[in-house]
């Protein structure tokens, strides 16, 4: 079930382009699948009238809080990155479809670029509760775009590529030396649609199950406002809505 409710910031950490938030309830959680959104009200922001949707990056249903990575972007994401401690966030949540989390075991890579890395934890946190070891494989432009690696390194064994080699292997996560040692059942991936379209394309050679969590510019959330269509196989589909989280046979790229 959907809420608006208000969340009170309780931690906060900085790095140069991104800003974590740490995020508690007065009221017990809804139930959220990896994958899903919030939409965050932007106060006091003089040419942001629309929320911002921000993908979930963790849930702790005992201590009622949620946890969100904020990219600086522009005036609505600084707006939400700049909340100082105490203060409140008012939120939309859950919004959107989450990853499949398979009844199995399977062999499963976490892929994720830039700030699409964020709900893959949640997600390889859920796999492990099912007895899946998740693997990630987390890319960025240099050192400095890949953060938190230490959490995901509680969760699951890590691989990275920097396109400068600054960390990890040099290149694009397709390029990455794991998919030439290993062989994989599933992909789940979250960054740039170029990276996920290249992904998608190596999936299907290879003909590995994937599912994709879309960015598309979102407005409303609900599926009202169409800002966010993808064409597909059934026609065009809100991303807010039938997504953000789809499956790679369904898209037409």
């Amino acid at each position: 079930m959907k809420k608006i409710t208000d969340f009170r910031l309780i931690e906060k950490k900085e790095w140069a382009k991104s800003t974590y938030l740490l995020l508690q309830s007065d009221e017990p959680l809804e139930e959220i699948k990896a994958g899903q959104f919030v939409q965050v009200r932007v106060d006091d922001a003089q040419h942001t009238y629309l929320r911002r949707p921000i993908s979930i990056h963790d849930v702790d249903y005992q201590n009622r809080t949620i946890t969100l990575l904020v990219q600086r972007v522009g005036e609505g994401s600084n707006k939400i990155a700049d909340t100082e401690l105490n203060d409140t966030l008012n939120i939309i949540y859950p919004l959107g479809n989450g990853f499949t989390i398979p009844e199995k075991n399977q062999n499963a890579i976490l892929v994720g670029g830039g700030i699409g890395i964020a709900p893959l934890y949640y997600l390889g946190k859920m796999l492990k509760e099912k007895g899946i070891e998740p693997q990630f494989l987390l890319g960025g432009r240099s050192k400095s775009d890949l953060i938190m690696l230490e959490d995901f390194e509680s969760v699951g064994k890590v691989y990275i590529t920097t396109n400068d080699g600054s960390l990890g292997e040099e290149g694009f996560v397709t390029q990455h030396s794991i998919w030439k040692e290993k062989k994989f059942d599933m992909i789940y991936t979250c960054g740039p649609k170029p990276m996920m379209m290249a992904l998608t394309k190596m999936a299907r050679e290879n003909n590995i199950d994937c599912e994709v969590s879309l960015e598309n510019l979102m407005a409303c959330g609900l599926g009202a406002c169409l800002c966010c269509v993808e064409n597909t196989i059934e026609g065009n589909v809100c991303v807010c809505k039938e997504g953000p989280v789809i499956n790679i046979n369904k898209l037409l790229w």
